[in-house]
């Protein structure tokens, strides 16, 4: 399984964003997908996560409220809608994807990366 993410930019803070992340591959192994990000000189920290149905989806308590994920099977695609940035969102965001359903498994594919930018 292959992730590609993109959609990452520069906006200004309170602007919006939306990341997509396709799967490609042996897709049918996908289940729950996330997203993730890592800020210059931090730890990757987990932002938000989809089950296969899309119909359970977790949030960072500092993204609550601003960011909404999504997915679209059809397509194998998860989407991030990211909205009031601000600058401290300021990343690398990574897509990933469960090999297997459930909260304690592990994320098993990763894609490369996308960068979002936020300027004050």
């Amino acid at each position: 399984v292959q992730l590609q993410a993109s959609g990452g930019g520069l906006v200004q803070a309170g602007g919006s964003l939306r990341l997509s992340c396709a799967a490609s591959g042996r897709t049918s192994s996908v289940y729950d997908m996330g997203w993730f990000r890592q800020a210059p000189g931090k730890e990757r920290e987990f932002v938000s996560t989809i089950n296969w149905g899309g119909s359970r989806t977790y949030y960072a308590d500092s993204v609550k409220g601003r960011f909404t994920i999504s997915r679209d099977n059809a397509k194998n695609t998860v989407y991030l809608q990211i909205n009031s940035l601000k600058p401290e969102d300021t990343a690398v965001y990574y897509c990933a994807a469960k090999s297997a359903p459930g909260p304690h498994i592990g994320y098993a594919y990763w894609g490369q990366g996308t960068q979002v930018t936020v300027s004050s």
